[in-house]
C-alpha cells in the first residue's frame, strides 16, 4: 500500500481538510485536518483515522500507524513545525 491510497481512503471517509501521509513498507505518519476533531479527544480524533483503515492492519498492509490530528485552526499553528517534507 501506498501513502497515496491511504490518503484517498481516509479522504474519502472522512470530512478531512487536509490530509498528509507518508512512510514506506507497512509503517507510515499521517497528518489530518479537519474541523469534525474539535472537542474531540485524541484517542477519539485516532480511532477517527484508525476506523478506515482496519482492514489494511488486520491484515498487516499497515503495521505501524503515526498520527498527527489538527482542527483547521491548530493546523495553522503547528503546521510549520509539521509539513511534511
Amino acid at each position: 500500500m501506498d501513502p497515496k491510497e491511504i490518503e484517498a481512503k481516509l479522504s474519502a471517509a472522512l470530512p478531512l481538510e487536509e490530509c498528509f501521509v507518508k512512510g514506506e513498507g507497512n509503517h507510515f505518519q499521517v497528518i489530518a485536518v479537519s474541523e469534525s476533531f474539535a472537542g474531540m479527544s485524541r484517542v477519539k480524533q485516532q480511532q477517527a483515522i484508525y476506523a478506515p483503515l482496519t482492514e489494511e492492519i488486520a491484515a498487516n498492509t499497515i503495521h505501524a500507524l503515526s498520527i498527527k490530528a489538527f482542527t483547521p485552526e491548530q493546523w495553522q499553528k503547528e503546521k510549520i513545525f509539521n509539513q511534511p517534507s
